[in-house]
């Protein structure tokens, strides 16, 4: 508008507040805007545009946005008689939206479209990739090779977001995506406190713990640095275990986090601090192969030069073997050895697929929803790149996780489950969160044992002797 006179001239009203935004044009046409929500349901339009349709509710496009349009557009001159036989201008939808995955409804409603295109209806659809953003001189060759250059770097999310392909998971694959998606419903994680972030709001904190709250870190091991070795990296969950009224546990992954190429000494203290900052209760550990020399440094003392504090040593709270290999006597037994069989693995894998079903395991929503959640915050818009960046780390990595989960291949052999990632694909996320779970299902089912001894031994009746009474 501000280069051109001519549109000026045209417009009558613009007004963009809380309450209203719309401009209104000096030929009665206007041009508003509303929420996608059953709160628009009084709106009328002849042409109606839906951005980023795939975040709106299917059931609000169907029953409020297509029904503003109710009434064809009808210029004045269509009344005089020598336009009588005009054809009627069309009602006309327009819907914008990045791609998503092929198991959402908004993948068949872009199919039906090109289907309808192909057969000759009043239908067109088109897909714009980042290539044609880069020839138009709208985005930067170079920013885009700097992007999937990053350790960070999503491929799936990149192939939806900016190359207008969806993303289909595995034929047949363990998890199903809507049956996770359902449970990101977490708005904030817990962030440790050598994290460095700069917003001082009490939701970004590491909460006290409440009666009967229990807290579980789980690491998988990995010590080589992805960029040679691309399934190779250490993959940390903490699981927030809290209690509920039927004396069940709901699983909160309050924090995701990702390290490559740390030393086995670096990546025992990461995981200590970790552990120390979340107030943890056990901390899950692959020790098999790479993770026994985490483990074994675990168990000493540990001093933190950056900090100046020494960390005590833990020790194996189920494999006495293990446990022989602590050097201090009275450790808290906490570290919770994994030395997966497939047998082990089967019921990891079958555990977590049951608690994605249950809802018992709830994730951090997407980090496109973070984008809302973290502007909320009083001082988020001041960060720098790098901060803000750090603060979407943990909905990234959830992000990565469910890619993770999605695309895993599986196959079954004398009744016992052996899952395996494809090519050029991980599996540390998924392997860390499913011993994670594997062992809050134990936590949580002797808990209930002990509550219902302890249950039964208030209800145990004290009876004492009868007393003859003497007849006089």
């Amino acid at each position: 508008m501000p280069r051109s006179a001519n549109l000026r001239l045209e417009i009558e009203e613009v007004q963009v507040n809380q309450a209203n935004a719309f401009v209104s044009f000096r030929n009665d046409s206007r041009i508003v805007v509303v929420t996608a929500a059953d709160s628009a349901r009084h709106n009328r339009a002849t042409v109606l545009v839906v951005d980023e349709f795939r975040m709106v509710d299917k059931n609000i496009i169907d029953t409020v946005l297509r029904k503003f349009l109710t009434s064809q557009r009808h210029p004045a001159f269509l009344d005089k008689p020598e336009y009588k036989d005009y054809p009627k201008e069309q009602t006309k939808e327009l819907y914008a939206s990045s791609c998503w995955y092929e198991s959402h409804w908004s993948y068949e409603l872009v199919r039906s479209y090109v289907v309808n295109m192909i057969r000759g209806r009043s239908y067109f659809c088109c897909a714009m990739p980042y290539q044609l953003a880069i020839k138009e001189g709208r985005l930067d060759k170079t920013k885009v090779e700097d992007e999937m250059s990053e350790t960070t770097f999503n491929a799936i999310t990149f192939q939806m977001e900016m190359e207008a392909l969806f993303f289909g998971q595995s034929s047949g694959g363990l998890y199903n995506f809507d049956e996770i998606d359902r449970n990101r419903v977490i708005k904030y994680p817990f962030y440790p406190k050598f994290a460095g972030h700069k917003i001082a709001d009490k939701r970004l904190y590491i909460p006290p713990k409440i009666p009967g709250e229990v807290r579980v870190l789980s690491a998988d091991i990995a010590l080589m640095s992805s960029t040679k070795n691309k399934n190779d990296a250490t993959s940390i969950f903490v699981n927030q275990m809290l209690p509920t009224s039927n004396n069940r546990f709901v699983n909160n992954i309050v924090y995701a986090d990702n390290n490559e190429g740390l030393r086995t000494d670096a990546q025992a203290l990461v995981i200590r601090k970790l552990f120390e900052d979340y107030d943890c209760d056990y901390l899950v550990l692959d020790t098999k192969g790479l993770g026994l020399g985490v483990s074994d440094a675990l168990m000493a003392d540990i001093y933190d030069q950056e900090s100046g504090t020494t960390y005590g040593a833990l020790s194996c709270c189920n494999n006495d073997e293990l446990a022989k290999r602590c050097l201090v006597p009275d450790a808290p037994k906490v570290i919770w050895s994994v030395q997966g069989t497939q047998e082990f693995n089967s019921q990891c894998a079958l555990g977590l697929r049951e608690a994605l079903k249950q809802g018992s395991v709830r994730l951090l929503t997407s980090e496109f929803a973070a984008e809302d959640s973290l502007g909320e915050l009083r001082g988020y818009d001041n960060l720098s790149t790098a901060d803000a960046l750090n603060l979407k780390l943990p909905y990234i990595h959830t992000s990565l996780l469910i890619n993770e989960l999605i695309k895993l291949e599986y196959e079954v052999r004398n009744n016992v489950i052996r899952v395996k990632e494809k090519a050029g694909m991980r599996k540390d996320r998924y392997s860390s969160l499913s011993y994670n779970i594997h062992v809050a299902k134990i936590i949580e089912r002797d808990l209930q044992v002990q509550k219902s001894k302890k249950t039964m031994e208030q209800l145990v009746f004290k009876f004492r002797a009868p007393q003859i009474k003497k007849k006089y």
